[in-house]
């Protein structure tokens, strides 16, 4: 009779692991391809505030050792941190390509990173926009495997409009991936 229960169960388990991969393909197929220009919200647009700023301290202008030029970083990077997110994305499944930095590796594997949308983002040159960074958690115990440092991926999973601050950079959007598998 424990036999036979045993097997039910293992009938079942098996059954319900069936539908769940089932339905994380079925979703994974189904992902909104976005470009990151679409993480930012229709009418906010960067480059007037840079505008603005020009014509208050005519930044092309000023010299390395003026003190606006501090003032004016601190504005900028406030502009950055805070930049709006596109809140039409939330809770939709996606797949997003861009460059991995790092979070918590060991080297080959990485269980959390930022998804950017150009190379050397956060350590190279400064960060993105918040809008523009993106981070990554691995669904269940996963990680995503790192070929090289700054590697280019898709990644697929459910993104919402979830601010985080992180050493290495602000992100408006986090995805929970259930796939991250190599740009080619």
């Amino acid at each position: 009779m424990l036999r036979k229960s045993i097997i039910s169960l293992t009938i079942v388990f098996i059954a319900i692991l069936s539908l769940v991969v089932h339905d994380i393909e079925a979703a994974e197929s189904t992902a909104q391809e976005l470009e990151w220009a679409e993480l930012i919200p229709e009418g906010y647009n960067p480059d007037e505030l840079l505008e603005q700023y020009q014509e208050k301290y005519n930044i092309y202008e000023l010299p390395d050792d003026d003190p606006r030029v501090n003032e004016l970083q601190k504005k900028l990077d406030e502009v950055w941190k805070s930049s709006p997110v596109n809140a039409a994305l939330n809770g939709k499944i996606v797949r997003l390509p861009g460059f991995i930095v790092p979070l918590e590796t060991d080297g080959q594997h990485a269980s959390q990173f930022l998804l950017v949308p150009y190379y050397g983002a956060c350590i190279h040159v400064p960060p993105p926009p918040a809008n523009q960074t993106v981070h990554v958690t691995m669904q269940d115990t996963k990680s995503a495997e790192i070929r090289k440092l700054f590697d280019t991926v898709w990644v697929t999973g459910v993104i919402n409009t979830e601010k985080l601050s992180t050493d290495m950079a602000d992100a408006g959007y986090t995805i929970h991936a259930t796939k991250v598998e190599p740009y080619e």
